[in-house]
Formats: structure tokens, C-alpha cells, sequence
């Protein structure tokens, strides 16, 4: 659950605010004992695409389908095996 802050003490204690969202905590920022906006810790986005070199690593150490690889060279239109 989100810890309630309001505005003032946001103002007033804007550091101690930072070092909870920091931690991972969630806030509740409220004017006039209204909620108006949840603030939440950043989350890095990871980019869905992966090298091929990596994809090869990742193919060759996971239980798949071993023509996996053929399919995906079809859909991209040429041979991941080859570097």
C-alpha cells in the first residue's frame, strides 16, 4: 500500500520523500486530504530486442524447438547461424 504525502509535507521533506521512492516504496501525494497523483519508483525499461549472438545463446541453452532457429531465419530473411 502507498504511504500518504501531502503536499506540504512534500515540500517540507522532499529528501526523505526521494530516499522512500528510492527504496522502492510507493506515494500518495494528497491536497486538502484529496488524492491527486500516485508517485512510483522507476523501472527500467528493457529493450524487447536482443543481438543475434545473444539470441543464439539464449536458443542453444533453452529447451526449444530445434527448428526454432530455421523459422526465425525465415522471418528475418537470412541464416542466424552465420556471422
Amino acid at each position: 500500500m502507498a504511504r500518504t504525502v501531502s503536499i506540504r509535507e512534500l515540500r517540507n521533506s522532499t529528501s526523505s520523500v526521494v530516499a522512500e521512492l528510492e527504496a522502492g516504496e510507493r506515494v500518495t501525494l494528497t491536497v486538502n486530504r484529496r488524492p491527486i497523483a500516485d508517485i512510483l519508483p522507476h523501472v527500467q525499461q528493457r529493450d524487447p530486442w536482443v543481438p543475434a549472438a545473444e539470441l543464439r545463446r539464449i536458443v542453444s541453452t533453452a529447451s526449444s524447438d530445434p527448428a526454432l532457429l530455421d523459422d526465425l531465419a525465415d522471418v528475418r530473411g537470412e541464416e542466424l547461424g552465420d556471422e
